[in-house]
């Protein structure tokens, strides 16, 4: 019976976990359909990698106030913008920023990872270069709208 217990309990743990993690297309699957850059526009792409740890916070991610999306693990996405400052935001116990200067033509990366906080985790947005950020969002899933990478 206890062995039964443990096995159900694990069952449970790892769906709950799953049910969290990022699903849609592979960033393989979706690259070739990811229009190049309007001339007065720079793109930002945000990620978070495949963690079981904090996988249940999956905050909003705002871009100058604005809801973009949400950090969820395994996930990535991107948003056209114009040039200019921007403050990335994003809120569990406490709110945490990242502010850059994005011009037209340019790509940036935004990283958010789960810190450790008071009560909760924290998810902390960070800038990551282009080539380790590449690299990392090979294997994630996109999260963005399904229309998006074809009608930007």
């Amino acid at each position: 019976m206890n062995k039964l217990f443990r096995a159900l309990a694990a069952s449970a743990f790892v769906a709950v976990v799953a049910s969290g993690c990022a699903s849609g297309p592979q960033y393989k699957d979706v690259a070739s359909s990811i229009p190049t850059l309007k001339k007065a526009q720079g793109r930002i792409y945000f990620y978070r990698s495949s963690s079981m740890f904090g996988a249940a916070m999956q905050p909003a991610i705002n871009l100058n106030g604005q809801a973009v999306g949400k950090s969820q693990p395994g996930g990535f996405f991107f948003v056209d913008e114009p040039a200019g400052q921007y403050v990335v935001s994003t809120t569990t116990e406490t709110e945490k920023t990242l502010s850059f200067k994005l011009d037209a033509g340019e790509t940036k990366y935004v990283k958010t990872s789960v810190g450790l906080g008071l009560l909760v985790g924290r998810i902390i947005p960070t800038l990551e270069s282009s080539d380790e950020a590449t690299k990392d969002i090979e294997d994630l899933h996109y999260t963005g709208t399904p229309t998006a990478a074809a009608s930007k």
